[in-house]
């Protein structure tokens, strides 16, 4: 019974690892969500394997009230589900900073850094366009007390160009 099991397992394994399309060596494109009051990120992807890529983004703002910017990198590991579609899971992290404009007080600005995990869902179209929906929470580490130990869920919509 357990050599049968094995070998059903095996034999779906390999099905599933044979009917897994590549992912694209280069992605670049936006992710656009909340991102903390960042709004979009410019997002960039680069395949490290056949089946995990590293991807970094870059969110700034510069408004009436502050200026900042933000760094997020994050390893993922994608999985086809089907035909077009993938799943990807990731671990990574960043650093950022803020500089409040309008209270006069230094107080509250200065660098972060953070710790963060991805999970989202992707469908590769047949010409060079990739359109994911991911959930990326964020937990700061170290930073000024607005960020320091506070937990932020990030949720966005990326358009990326393949190349």
């Amino acid at each position: 019974m357990r050599i049968t099991t094995l070998f059903i397992g095996l034999f779906l394994f390999a099905t599933a690892s044979l009917s897994a399309q590549d992912i694209s060596e280069h992605a670049l494109g936006l992710r656009l969500g909340d991102s903390d009051g960042f709004g979009a990120e410019i997002s960039y992807q680069k395949s490290i394997g056949r089946y995990n890529r590293a991807e970094f983004n870059l969110g700034w703002r510069d408004s009436r009230a502050f200026d900042a910017f933000k760094l997020a990198g994050v390893y993922q590991w994608v999985h086809p589900l089907d035909g077009n579609f993938n799943w990807y899971y990731g671990v990574g992290g960043g650093l950022g900073s803020v500089d409040f404009e309008l209270d006069g007080s230094d107080d509250d600005d200065g660098l972060f850094v953070f710790a963060a995990g991805d999970i989202g869902i992707e469908y590769n179209f047949d010409i060079p366009l990739l359109l994911s929906l991911d959930f990326r929470p964020e937990i700061g580490l170290i930073g000024y007390d607005g960020f320091e130990n506070d937990f932020d869920f990030d949720i966005a919509l990326g358009i990326r160009y393949q190349f």
